[in-house]
């Protein structure tokens, strides 16, 4: 029998008074946080010490993969379990379908308590609309000026802060660290958001439903600016720098990546060593600051005893380039952007451990439904991953391939809202703007309709460095990639649109 959306509620509805068995929900996300910038992970010069306390007790994935190397994309796929070209969110600032029914919905109509603190990236970028989309309580700051007038941050910081004047992301000069931040740490979007974190907390524990709670931090996100003490906690460190792109080597890409890399000028020309030395260290600061607020949120899910009984997610929505292949930022299938840091745990459920399995971001939300034990509904494009984790629920199939998808007017237009395209013409000279990669254990390949591609052999070529897309000995595996991300766009809303009798298991 289809499952609907009625069906759904109503399967869920004596949920609302939850027995203990249902375990709180805690996700954990930063921003614009590479993979390798944990030291869980394999780094040893980054200071991550609650991370790794974390992903000491958890599943520790080596291979996830966002569905979009841009945030609003990622993170509606993040909460719907759908691919970008299903939910329609290609860009960020644009409105959410509202048809789509995101985790914190399905979640508080099953009973749950419902909150979100920091960065949500929603649009309109207001409390209220979070509320529409199922949160109870919402406490907000994008870390974009025009979303200030919006910010329940700003304001707090307006109301508290003498220097409040001030931009929250603006540096000071003179400083040995050029990105050492003006403001004040215990007045910054980070304090803030863990403080606004524990309070939620509190508020939660107070009583006997369970809950789900988002807490998202802006950093390691552009600006690199870092306050003190944390802008001089790497001073000493010299932290190994990418190889320097030449113009040669991204003239040999595909026009829209050209575009992207080059859209706010060759950079990679531009810039000095000891520029990328300081991006690098307080980069790498801003993500032990945020890890110092995570330690806090950690020690006080213990404190109100709720640990044992608490599924802590940790994710972020893309990663950085930091100048690998001449690109800061993201907007690139390249590892660095869309390869990320994900960590779950479960006490006494999910076996802690590396996982080198490939899983998707859209794989989210089925897991936590099924931990929760609730239906997941029909339309969802992600799998749990379960039974890769938890003794005794069931065979995994692993992945064969996992898939990423971006919008390129956005990035090649200098992220300006108002972009102009032109019939026949396309946006900066790209007719077809949406490109497309599928990842396997070994290969990469990413698609530009129109403008061809780019393959990576990942065993042999980590860093991406020579793209096989024309050669003569790559031609079966490029053909058998497209076949692929074919298969992939004909039957990813399958499950919405065939009716469960006549699928092919």
């Amino acid at each position: 029998m289809e499952l609907t959306r009625r069906g759904f509620l109503g399967s869920t509805a004596t949920l609302a008074a939850a027995q203990p068995s249902h375990p709180n929900i805690l996700f954990l996300m930063t921003d614009q946080h590479r993979f390798d910038c944990l030291g869980a992970n394999g780094n040893p010069l980054i200071r991550t010490p609650n991370l790794d306390r974390l992903a000491a007790r958890s599943a520790n994935f080596s291979r996830a993969f966002v569905q979009a190397p841009v945030c609003v994309p990622s993170r509606v796929s993040f909460f719907t379990g759908r691919y970008p070209h299903s939910h329609r969110n290609r860009v960020n600032y644009t409105p959410c379908d509202a048809r789509e029914a995101f985790l914190q919905r399905l979640l508080k109509d099953a009973g749950y308590q419902t909150g979100a603190v920091g960065k949500l990236h929603l649009y309109p970028p207001t409390a209220e609309h979070a509320r529409t989309t199922g949160y109870d309580r919402a406490l907000l700051d994008d870390g974009v000026r025009f979303t200030d007038q919006y910010s329940d941050y700003v304001r707090w910081r307006n109301a508290n802060d003498p220097q409040a004047k001030a931009f929250h992301y603006n540096d000071t000069a003179p400083a040995k660290n050029p990105f050492r931040a003006a403001i004040d740490y215990q007045f910054t979007p980070t304090a803030w958001t863990g403080a606004k974190t524990r309070e939620t907390l509190r508020q939660f524990a107070s009583s006997n439903r369970p809950f789900f709670l988002y807490s998202s931090f802006f950093k390691p996100h552009a600006p690199y600016t870092v306050p003190p003490p944390y802008d001089s906690m790497y001073d000493s460190v010299d932290i190994p720098l990418p190889k320097t792109a030449s113009m040669e080597e991204v003239r040999k890409l595909p026009l829209p990546l050209q575009k992207q890399i080059l859209r706010n000028g060759a950079q990679f020309e531009q810039m000095s060593g000891d520029r990328l030395q300081w991006i690098y260290r307080s980069y790498y600061a801003s993500v032990s600051m945020v890890d110092h607020e995570i330690g806090l949120i950690l020690d006080e899910l213990d404190r109100l005893g709720k640990t044992s009984n608490t599924i802590v997610i940790f994710g972020t929505d893309h990663g950085d380039q930091l100048m690998e292949h001449g690109l800061v930022d993201k907007n690139v299938f390249f590892e660095s952007s869309v390869r990320v840091p994900f960590l779950c745990s479960l006490p006494g459920v999910i076996n802690p451990g590396r996982y080198n399995e490939l899983i998707e971001m859209v794989d989210l939300v089925p897991t936590l439904l099924d931990l929760a034990a609730l239906a997941v509904p029909d339309n969802v494009q992600g799998r749990s991953f379960v039974p890769l984790v938890a003794s005794g629920r069931g065979a995994y199939k692993p992945r064969d391939a996992a898939f990423a998808e971006n919008i390129v007017p956005e990035v090649i237009t200098g992220g300006r809202l108002n972009i102009e395209y032109k019939p026949g013409e396309g946006v900066g000279g790209i007719l077809h703007p949406d490109a497309k990669m599928v990842r396997t254990q070994r290969w990469k390949l990413n698609y530009y309709p129109g403008h061809g591609g780019e393959l990576y052999d990942l065993e042999n070529d980590p860093r991406e460095e020579r793209n096989l897309y024309a050669d003569t000995g790559a031609r079966t595996t490029v053909s058998d990639l497209k076949e692929t991300l074919l298969d992939w766009l004909i039957t990813s809303d399958e499950s919405e649109q065939i009716a469960r009798r006549w699928r092919i298991p």
